[in-house]
């Protein structure tokens, strides 16, 4: 299992068939949604399993803190620690960039994972695509 930054556009296309087959297809978010008009700015890692991608995430820098967004693994990979290793990939991102803060709106039923990551409920629970979110905060000089 490894982690890695994307760089090339074949491996943007991955990102975008994992992302599609996690959120809209199995989750029914729309497309036109899930891809949006952030994906140039936004920092993107691919997790690999044997050599095969089969999971994701990114990283945006929203008002001076790191916001983790589109975390994800297929589906039949989800108990090997992908989704730890691709949080974690992105919190070094972040460090890298000089940021101590990190968010991201996590669904409700990730909540427990995200607590044995450190993030802390900062919100009540709010809809997003039909899907219940709460926001999560971590502080990544602690």
């Amino acid at each position: 299992m490894k982690t890695k930054r994307v760089t090339t556009s074949s491996e943007l296309e991955e990102v975008f068939r994992i992302r599609t087959t996690v959120f809209v297809e199995e989750q029914g978010v729309p497309l036109e949604e899930e891809i949006d008009a952030f994906e140039k700015e936004a920092v993107h890692v691919l997790a690999f399993y044997h050599e095969q991608a089969v999971g994701t995430g990114r990283l945006r820098i929203v008002e001076d803190t790191a916001k983790l967004e589109r975390i994800c693994v297929l589906d039949s990979y989800r108990q090997y620690g992908l989704g730890r290793a691709i949080v974690h990939a992105l919190e070094e991102i972040a460090k890298e960039k000089g940021l101590t803060k990190v968010k991201l709106h996590g669904q409700t039923h990730a909540e427990r994972f995200y607590s044995q990551l450190g993030y802390q409920k900062a919100s009540d629970v709010f809809m997003e695509e039909g899907i219940p979110h709460r926001l999560m905060v971590k502080d990544l000089g602690q």
